[in-house]
C-alpha cells in the first residue's frame, strides 16, 4: 500500500477510537468486540506493516465510515476536538523519552496479564488506563471528555475510557510514523474521503 493508505488507516484507528470514547462517555457501554478490537492495537509493537496493526480493513470499519463522515461537510465537532487534541498531544509525547519507555514497559505488563485475562477483562482495562494517567494525561491540555456525568463517574467506564485513548494515542503516532500531519487532513479531505471509501468498497466485494 502507499504511504496515504497507511496514512489513511491510521487515522480511521484514531477516529475509531474517539468515537469509542464518545460512546462510553454517552452512553455507559460498548460492544466488547469493538473494544477488543481497539485495545487489540496497542499490543502489535512490530508490526510489518501498517494493516497488520488493525488486523483487516474488516476491523476499521467503524472508523473508516467516520473517515468519510468527519472530512465531509458535517463533521461532528466533538469528534474533532478529540482528534485535534490527541494529535497536539502525540507531538509533544514524541519529545518525552521517559514517558514513551513508560509507556512501552506498562504495555508489556498488560501483555503479560492477556496471558491470564483475555481482552477486553477489567483487569487489562485498569492497566491500560493506569498506562495512560501516568504518561499522557500528565502532558497538557489534558483531554476534556464530555458525556452524561453518571457514565464518566463510573469507574470501569472511566478506566475504559483512559484505556481508549491510550489506543488513539497509539494510532496518532503511527499516523506521524506515516508521514501524516494535521494539515493534510485539512488540504486533502477529499482524497482521505475517497480513500477510506475505496477500503470500504473492498470489504463487500
Amino acid at each position: 500500500m502507499s504511504k496515504f493508505s497507511d496514512r489513511t488507516l491510521a487515522l480511521a484507528g484514531m477516529y475509531q477510537a474517539c468515537g469509542l470514547v464518545q460512546r462510553v462517555a454517552r452512553r455507559g457501554n460498548i460492544d466488547p468486540d469493538e473494544l477488543k478490537v481497539v485495545l487489540d492495537t496497542l499490543f502489535v509493537t512490530d508490526p510489518p506493516d501498517t494493516l497488520a496493526v488493525y488486523g483487516s480493513h474488516s476491523n476499521l470499519k467503524s472508523g473508516l465510515e467516520t473517515v468519510t463522515r468527519q472530512l465531509d461537510k458535517n463533521p461532528d465537532p466533538e469528534l474533532t476536538r478529540y482528534l485535534i487534541n490527541i494529535l497536539h498531544l502525540e507531538r509533544k509525547l514524541i519529545r518525552k523519552p521517559a514517558l514513551l519507555q513508560a509507556i512501552s514497559e506498562g504495555i508489556e505488563r498488560a501483555r503479560r496479564q492477556t496471558e491470564h485475562y483475555p481482552l477486553p477483562h477489567s483487569n487489562i482495562i485498569a492497566s491500560l488506563a493506569g498506562i495512560y494517567s501516568d504518561t499522557i494525561s500528565t502532558l497538557t491540555p489534558r483531554i476534556i471528555v464530555s458525556g452524561e456525568q453518571g457514565h464518566l463517574a463510573n469507574p470501569e467506564n472511566a478506566s475504559t475510557v483512559r484505556a481508549l485513548l491510550l489506543a488513539a494515542m497509539r494510532s496518532a503516532v503511527l499516523w506521524a510514523q506515516c508521514g501524516g500531519s494535521r494539515w493534510q487532513i485539512l488540504l486533502q479531505r477529499k482524497r482521505f474521503i475517497q480513500e477510506a471509501t475505496a477500503f470500504l468498497q473492498n470489504q463487500y466485494t
